[in-house]
């Protein structure tokens, strides 16, 4: 079993910069990829970014490319999302998200565990 609490959420204006935190414990979170995803309201919960359990590859979806970056601190059990320029597209909640397997895709049901999210608003 892995926990997932995810921090770092808030209102920011267009342009500016966010970091999100998940800290996890449990099971060694070495062991793990490790997610993000987001979901707007009446919209079904997107991938956003993954980094590997080991060669901590990444992959990003194509409207994050070039502004967001993932990045885990396996010393910290921690794996967080810098988001850079911000656009009101992005206004969602923000999921972390652990998965067993060494570099899983992206789609939701591949990832085992789950935070609470946290909400990122993003004003124009």
């Amino acid at each position: 079993q892995v926990q997932l609490v995810e921090s770092g959420g808030g209102l920011v204006q267009a342009g500016g910069s966010l970091r999100l935190s998940c800290a996890a414990s449990g099971r060694i979170f070495s062991g793990y990829a490790m997610g993000w995803f987001r979901q707007a309201p009446g919209k079904e919960r997107e991938f956003v970014a993954v980094v590997g359990r080991s060669d901590f590859g990444t992959y990003y979806t194509d409207s994050v490319k070039g502004r967001f970056i993932i990045s885990r601190d396996n010393a910290k059990n921690t794996v967080y999302l810098q988001m850079n320029s911000l656009k009101p597209e992005d206004t969602a909640v923000y999921y972390c998200a652990a998965a067993r397997t060494a570099n899983p895709g992206i789609r939701v049901w591949e990832y085992d565990y789950w935070g609470q999210g946290t909400q990122v608003t993003v004003s124009s």
